[in-house]
């Protein structure tokens, strides 16, 4: 038996073996909730590609912390278009993950 992955990052990261054996722990549920992470960290990565080239000042000036904070506005957004439908990628990836489950059994 595998244990739980800590993250879905993490579960990226592992062979493929092991990812379909750590997917047969987690319910439809959380399959669906990894999907979803999954469109918010592509979202994220977008999302900070747009805004790349806007100057870096906020309502005080420009600051030291300015760039820090501004990836932590790009990844709630990210969170929350993803949990709001997104752009259809987490349900193409959850589709995915629930055929790589099928096949494997």
């Amino acid at each position: 038996m595998v244990a739980p992955v800590a993250s879905p990052l993490a579960a990226a990261r592992m062979p493929a073996a092991a990812q379909l054996a750590t997917s047969r722990i987690f319910g439809a549920d959380r399959k669906k909730a990894v999907a979803q992470e999954f469109e918010a960290v592509f979202l994220s990565n977008m999302l900070e590609e747009m805004f790349a080239g806007l100057a870096e000042e906020g309502p005080m000036g420009a600051g030291a912390g300015t760039g820090t904070w501004r990836s932590f506005l790009t990844d709630q957004y990210a969170k929350t278009i993803a949990a709001n439908g997104g752009v259809g990628l987490a349900d193409q990836v959850h589709r995915q993950l629930i055929a790589l489950q099928e096949n494997s059994q």
